[in-house]
C-alpha cells in the first residue's frame, strides 16, 4: 500500500473521473484507493474504484464527490482490499450488476478478453463503452447466464445483501454450482486502518469488514 498524489484531470456527465496517478497505484479490478482533494475540507476521504483504463491512471467507477473540479490534486493511499480474481482456465464470464450499475465491474473486461473470454453483462441499468463484442443482457436472464458462465462477478450494495441471497435460495442448489465472487459496495471511511465497523456485515460465525476482508468476496463466502 502506497500514498501518492493525482491529479483529476477529467470529470464526466455520469459522475466518474479520468484520474492520473503513478502506474502502481491503479486498482487491479474490485480494490479501491482512498481519495481525498487536497484543497478540500472535507473530513473523510471517498473510495475510488477503477472502471476503465486511460493513459497514466484510470477511469473511476461513479459517484465522485460534487466538489471535485478537473485541475484538483488528490491524496491516495492505496490499493486497498481483496479484488477480483478470474480463473485462468475461465473461457465464459458473467458480469452481474445486481443493483443495476455495473461500473464497478468494467476493469474486469480486458482481463477476460485476455484470456479469450467471452462476455454478458447482466444490469437492468444503463451500460455504456463496452466492446461491441460483449452481450449484454436483463437481470430477468440472471438464472440462464450463471448455467452458462463458468466465472461469475457480482456487484451488490450492502443493504442489498439480503435479496441477492433470497435469490439464489429461490434457485435451490443453483448456488453450489457456480464459481462466483461478489463486491460489496458500502461506505468505507477507515479503508482497512482502524476496524471502525462502519461497513461491518454480520456473517454466521464472525463479523466481515468490508474494507479489509473484501471488498470481494467468494460468493459462498457470504450467502
Amino acid at each position: 500500500m502506497k500514498i501518492d498524489k493525482g491529479i483529476v484531470r477529467e470529470i464526466f456527465l455520469d459522475g466518474s473521473a479520468r484520474i492520473e496517478c503513478p502506474l502502481e497505484l491503479i486498482p487491479a479490478p474490485g480494490q479501491y484507493l482512498l481519495a481525498h482533494a487536497a484543497a478540500s475540507n472535507d473530513p473523510l476521504p471517498v473510495p475510488l474504484f477503477s472502471s476503465l483504463p486511460a493513459p497514466n491512471g484510470f477511469c473511476s467507477a461513479p459517484p465522485i464527490p460534487h466538489s471535485w473540479r478537473p485541475g484538483d490534486a488528490l491524496i491516495l493511499r492505496g490499493p486497498i482490499g481483496h479484488g477480483f480474481v478470474v480463473p485462468i482456465s475461465t473461457r465464459k464470464v458473467a458480469l452481474v450488476a445486481f443493483d443495476g450499475c455495473a461500473d464497478r465491474l468494467k476493469s474486469l473486461i480486458p482481463h477476460a478478453l485476455k484470456q479469450n473470454a467471452e462476455l454478458v453483462v447482466v444490469s437492468d441499468g444503463e451500460v455504456s463503452d463496452l466492446p461491441e463484442v460483449i452481450e449484454i443482457q436483463p437481470k430477468q436472464a440472471l438464472l440462464e447466464v450463471l448455467k452458462w458462465a463458468d466465472y461469475s462477478a457480482f456487484d451488490v450494495k450492502r443493504e442489498n445483501l439480503h435479496q441477492l441471497g433470497d435469490w439464489f435460495e429461490k434457485q435451490g442448489h443453483v448456488t453450489a454450482k457456480i464459481e462466483a465472487q461478489v463486491l460489496v459496495h458500502a461506505p468505507m471511511p477507515c479503508g482497512a486502518l482502524a476496524d471502525c465497523g462502519v461497513c461491518a456485515i454480520p456473517r454466521s460465525h464472525a463479523w466481515k469488514m468490508i474494507c479489509s476482508d473484501g471488498p470481494v468476496f467468494r460468493l459462498k463466502e457470504i450467502l
